[in-house]
């Protein structure tokens, strides 16, 4: 038996989201805690499952207030560390009329980028069914050691690896450091959550079906998930994939934290029915209350806060039916 059932590493910070007008007629900032690993792990948490967080925040106001809310969330911090030079890393968030976003980082450095090998506590990733990791944490080099250090040790343990590529341009010293980045993690998952348009970047294709192909071709991985937005999801399970439609809302307010909702959601079936022979009927099972979960995502301000649970998930399938 493992302690956890899935442990995350990577960024920890605060999404300034747009939340109306002042008076003055300036926008109103509202200080989300965010971060993609500890979105997902919030999710799960939601859904029963035991996490860990590996990571790095500012000895400041916004770093404790980070680790409270991940507390609160269930998540265990004990790899958790306060950085007394560097600030918690910040980004704002843009939202477009469709829902989707732009992001601003205030990040050179951040305290996420500090991390170090030597911090890693390796007996919380032994300890776990799956390590999830994003390219996040490989934008700078000390945190890259890190990252491919814990991503080591979960191999080494016969841990499953979970992959997000969660491409963020701005962050990158240049795209052809963004693509080694991804590749390498491709070259160590188990488990690919990846969007279209990093399947587009990564193989030069809008169809992503070819896209898909290209990627399982190449780099031999288990089971891929590509979410395609509006569109639905894939997975992909050997010689199996599937295709879902969404769940679409008129109350979509934002599309942040949907992407690590769906990831959430897909980890957890897999924790609950292995990786062994996923039928076409499972994955579209796995790919509906994915969907699910991400669309009432979309109709909240936020993410890590809150995340649906399982009651509302079935809910919403049930109405579709």
């Amino acid at each position: 038996m493992k302690s956890y059932d899935v442990t995350a590493l990577g960024e920890l910070l605060i999404d300034f989201t747009e939340n109306g007008i002042s008076e003055q007629g300036n926008p109103i900032l509202e200080a989300n805690p965010g971060g993609a690993p500890c979105n997902v792990l919030a999710m799960l948490n939601r859904l029963g499952k035991k996490t860990a967080f590996i990571g790095k925040v500012g000895d400041d106001n916004f770093g404790h207030m980070l680790a409270d809310e991940v507390k609160k969330s269930g998540t265990d911090v004990k790899n958790l560390i306060f950085d007394d030079t560097v600030h918690t890393t910040l980004a704002f968030v843009h939202t477009k009329p469709d829902g989707d976003r732009d992001f601003s980082f205030y990040r050179n450095p951040g305290a996420d980028m500090m991390l170090r090998k030597e911090e890693v506590m390796e007996e919380i990733i032994k300890n776990s069914r799956i390590f999830h990791f994003g390219t996040l944490s490989s934008t700078h080099e000390g945190v890259r050691e890190a990252t491919r250090y814990a991503i080591d040790v979960a191999k080494q343990n016969g841990v499953l690896v979970s992959f997000d590529p969660n491409l963020r341009e701005p962050l990158w010293e240049s795209l052809a450091c963004a693509k080694q980045e991804i590749i390498y993690g491709l070259t160590k998952c188990d488990i690919l959550k990846i969007s279209d348009n990093e399947v587009e970047f990564m193989t030069g294709t809008d169809d992503y079906e070819k896209g898909a192909a290209i990627l399982q071709e190449t780099y031999h991985i288990p089971l891929m998930f590509v979410t395609l937005g509006k569109e639905g999801s894939r997975a992909y399970f050997k010689n199996v994939s599937a295709e879902v439609a969404p769940f679409l809302q008129e109350g979509t307010i934002e599309t942040t934290g949907a992407g690590d909702t769906f990831e959430a959601c897909a980890l957890h079936y897999v924790l609950e029915h292995g990786m062994e022979d996923l039928t076409k009927e499972q994955l579209e099972e796995l790919l509906t209350f994915a969907n699910a979960g991400a669309s009432i995502i979309t109709t909240r301000r936020g993410a890590l806060r809150v995340m649906p649970t399982e009651e509302e998930i079935r809910r919403l399938i049930a109405q579709r039916k």
